[in-house]
């Protein structure tokens, strides 16, 4: 217990500076598609599968709600992703139809997601204290939500753990520059959901068949390929 909380104290704040950064240098998606990899979420195929469903929910929501602020555009996001998590939890389906499922309703998210603004200028440098602002907040919720998991069950807490941490934070701070910013960081986010989703679907199909290390060699592989085949649609925005 000791040594996954200190990994996850250097961890999180390692991966949220690198998202961030790449964020500053390529664009806000760039960012948003960095953290669409399971990187908080434990091994809990089913749940975390159908937690991407939620995690889109959270995009549409901040993303219609965005130019009302950003407390109010994260509180519906939130409502959300807790609504649609929740009504999960009744779901009964096999791994592959629930597969598909996910899928489908990513690639139709992209599409109700608002359009895209006319393009602006460049937004001027964060503030001195926006990463390690960033660092801490994340480290923080990523803590807490690992360590109230344990009492939630299996399933519950693999919908729990795809609560969008890292991309809350992401978006919440691009915000400060306008809705346009916020809704690029979603809009990577959805993106890098596609492999989050072939990630848990590998795995929970391919885990009893070749044991624990077997499916996540697997599913990593799989994961690090769409991941970098959608590369092209979050540099190249117009395309997607």
């Amino acid at each position: 217990m000791t040594d996954t909380l200190l990994l996850k104290l250097v961890l999180t704040p390692v991966l949220i500076a690198a998202a961030s950064l790449a964020g500053h240098r390529w664009g806000q998606a760039v960012g948003g598609w960095m953290v669409g990899l399971p990187l908080t979420t434990g091994p809990v195929a089913f749940g975390s599968l159908a937690g991407a469903l939620a995690e889109a929910a959270f995009c549409l929501a901040y993303g219609w709600s965005a130019r009302r602020g950003w407390l109010v555009a994260l509180a519906a996001a939130s409502a959300a992703f807790t609504v649609v998590a929740a009504g999960l939890q009744r779901l009964a389906l096999p791994l592959l139809a629930l597969g598909a499922i996910v899928f489908a309703m990513l690639a139709i998210t992209l599409r109700l997601m608002p359009p895209r603004a006319p393009a602006a200028a460049a937004p001027p440098p964060p503030p001195h204290w926006d990463l390690p602002a960033r660092m801490v907040i994340t480290t923080a919720l990523v803590v807490g939500l690992t360590g109230v998991a344990p009492v939630l069950g299996p399933r519950l807490s693999g919908v729990l753990a795809t609560f969008p941490v890292y991309a809350a934070i992401l978006t919440v701070f691009a915000h400060r520059a306008g809705a346009a910013p916020a809704a690029q960081v979603l809009r990577g986010l959805l993106l890098g959901l596609f492999s989050f989703g072939a990630f848990f679907l590998v795995l929970g199909g391919l885990i009893e068949r070749l044991g624990v290390a077997g499916g996540f060699v697997a599913a990593t592989i799989t994961a690090l390929a769409i991941q970098a085949g959608s590369l092209a649609f979050v540099v190249r925005p117009g395309h997607a």
